[in-house]
């Protein structure tokens, strides 16, 4: 068996980048990262059926065996803006006379249609990898990543909206500061993914590998205490400061050359199931739950000619497998079976049943090209596609959570310092979306959402 000389230097690394970096907010697929590592991310995310660094652990555990002895740092400046929302005026004016069984009309902006910018422009995304070959037909690694995140900070605005005394609507009768007429408004969540892989040969071109992954999570909520009645928990609701949450999952993969030059592969991450954020057990359903969905990709990579490789991979994410991201907001304040009319007060936000975001599950596809030019200059270019996980039913928590790209560009390089030492980058361009749907409190008024982002990602790598 091999020797493993090198152990203390990335075991250090690895404690830097879990315990001594912030976490990150990166929303691109929905709430996931769109790529993980510097040459993946350059393809515009894919790449399961192509490992070239120790990053791939994140994206398919099987690919570590082929990718050798080797260390991967980097870190990345992500900017989702602007992200906004704006509405049309509401034709319903907010007054008690108006209420019913849905509750009371809720205005968003007193009728303007200016729209409303979220503050914190750039996040930093830090990676880390490390992978030891044990012979030559296995291997173990550690991956320390980000899985994206959300972040909104929203210090403007103001609403219009009447509780009408006997029903549980939002707020006082007056126009108030903030979006929901409570102050800044926003949340922030955070993950952190530590994976451990072991990846074993089949033969010569095919192997199968696992992954271990501890996840951590922080989050963060302002701006929302006028939803106290239609919450099963108001005072753990809104503006309890930062919340921690831990788990577990797994992640499997496979790789196998099918035929000359094509290479397939596959991998699956469990549902991770995690502790509850006790803070906020009055706004997520189940009391607090927020758990990770399962996510499964597969891919193909097919090399044209000797130095020029087409990637393709599908990707799904499961969004409506959690109900705090699936549920929609009509379980509030839908005219029956709902939180407001009274009848399932499970629905409320918090309950069994409760209220959540509406987001349905994601589909991606994403198509790369890389090419050698020169044996110290790689080039790589990519572009994907993702439906849209919002539906047009569900802009008024989505400000929350504007995650409604669809569409990347991408490009990177990779250039070899030396035999042993290479520079890698990739920029992504997500292309401006827009959401417009009606105001679930206030039918008369539309509410849309906007968000375009950019990605600059520079890493290291290191062969041994």
């Amino acid at each position: 068996m091999k020797a493993v000389p090198h152990f203390a230097i990335p075991l250090s690394a690895l404690l830097v980048a879990a315990c001594c970096t912030p976490l990150v907010a990166n929303a691109t697929n929905g709430y996931f990262a769109d790529g993980y590592g510097t040459k993946n991310k350059g393809l515009a995310g894919g790449g399961v059926a192509l490992p070239q660094d120790a990053m791939i652990a994140a994206t398919n555990p099987a690919g570590m065996v082929f990718v050798g002895e080797r260390m991967d740092l980097g870190v990345a400046v992500f900017s989702p803006a602007p992200r906004s929302y704006s509405a049309t005026a509401g034709l319903v004016p907010p007054n008690s006379t108006n209420c019913g069984l849905a509750g009371c009309p809720f205005t968003f902006g007193a009728g303007s249609a200016q729209a409303i910018d979220s503050d914190n422009d750039y996040f930093l995304v830090p990676h880390f990898a490390y992978n030891w070959m044990i012979g030559t037909d296995a291997s173990a690694g550690i991956t320390v990543y980000g899985n994206g995140g959300m972040n909104t900070e929203y210090k403007g605005g103001n609403a219009q909206h009447d509780d009408g005394s006997a029903f549980p609507g939002p707020g006082l009768t007056t126009t108030t500061a903030g979006t929901f007429g409570a102050g800044t408004t926003g949340v922030n969540l955070e993950q952190l993914f530590i994976a451990a892989t072991y990846a074993r040969k089949f033969n010569p071109t095919a192997s199968w590998g696992v992954s271990a992954i501890l996840a951590y999570q922080r989050f963060e909520a302002k701006g929302l205490a006028n939803f106290a009645g239609y919450s099963t928990d108001g005072a753990n609701l809104s503006n309890n400061g930062t919340d921690t949450s831990t788990g577990f999952g797994l992640k499997f993969g496979v790789q196998a050359e099918a035929a000359s030059g094509l290479n397939l592969a596959a991998s699956y991450q469990t549902k991770m199931n995690m502790s509850k954020f006790d803070k906020y057990k009055g706004l997520f359903a189940e009391q607090g739950d927020f758990d990770i969905p399962a996510t499964w990709t597969v891919g193909l990579a097919w090399t044209v000619q000797p130095k020029n490789v087409v990637t393709f991979d599908v990707q799904e994410i499961m969004y409506s497998d959690v109900a705090a991201i699936a549920n929609p907001i009509s379980y509030l304040a839908g005219s029956s079976n709902s939180c407001a009319s009274k009848t399932n007060p499970a629905r409320c936000l918090g309950g069994s049943e409760g209220a959540g975001f509406g987001w349905g599950d994601m589909t991606i596809y994403k198509l790369g090209y890389q090419w050698e030019a020169s044996t110290d200059w790689t080039l790589r270019a990519g572009y994907s596609h993702g439906t849209q996980p919002i539906p047009t039913t569900e802009v008024v928590f989505n400000i929350l959570a504007p995650a409604i790209i669809e569409d990347h560009v991408t490009f990177g390089f990779t250039n070899m310092i030396s035999a042993t030492s290479e520079l890698n980058f990739r920029f992504m361009y997500a292309l401006e979306n827009s959401l417009s749907g009606a105001n679930t409190l206030n039918p008369s008024q539309q509410v849309t959402l906007k968000m375009k982002q950019y990605e600059a990602e520079l890493s290291w790598g290191l062969k041994f």
